[in-house]
């Protein structure tokens, strides 16, 4: 197959290619657990939660195949075993446990978090290591859709604290501005 010829050295080119490797194997692994989780949810937020991480793999199942083609777009492989996603995924699998439904969200907060400082990391080295704007671009739209649902599980665990506290927040007891 003719490499491509799109102002990016071969070096660049591999060098994206094996960011988004990274990238792709850690939404695997996610992935994964997302859809274990979703199985294995119980308790009075079943139904939020399963609903909830249904929306979320689905999304994850869009990214994979999006990394995937940005992958193919620049002339490499996708990483496509389970063997090859966990020697290279920064997420590490939690075979055999099954958390409460809080401790669950908490596990996936930190996963999309972990996520979010890679791909952080993978937009910068895009950009300034491998001069790749376009996968730099890719990457930052990848990591808006991870802060967005790190912030909702992270809300999910704070209602929770405040339910179990039942003590206002200062937030409660505060007109927010423009209302």
């Amino acid at each position: 197959m003719p490499k491509p010829n799109i102002g990016l050295t071969e070096q660049q080119r591999q060098g994206v290619i094996d960011l988004l490797n990274q990238d792709l194997a850690d939404s695997y692994v996610l992935l994964v657990r997302t859809k274990k989780y979703h199985w294995d949810v119980v308790g009075p937020q079943f139904r939020t939660l399963h609903q909830l991480w249904e929306e979320h793999y689905e999304k994850l199942t869009e990214n994979i195949d999006a990394i995937a083609e940005r992958i193919r777009t620049l002339g490499g492989y996708p990483v496509g075993t389970l063997e090859g996603f966990l020697k290279i995924a920064t997420l590490k699998e939690k075979a055999g446990q099954v958390p409460t439904a809080t401790g669950m969200v908490a596990q996936l907060v930190e996963d999309h978090e972990q996520v979010i400082r890679n791909l952080r990391e993978h937009v910068e080295r895009s950009s300034e290591d491998f001069n790749d704007e376009g996968t730099a671009d890719f990457l930052t739209g990848l990591m808006e859709e991870h802060e967005q649902i790190a912030w909702m599980l992270r809300s999910f665990i704070e209602g929770q604290a405040l339910e179990a506290t039942s003590q206002p927040s200062a937030a409660d007891t505060q007109t927010p501005v423009g209302v």
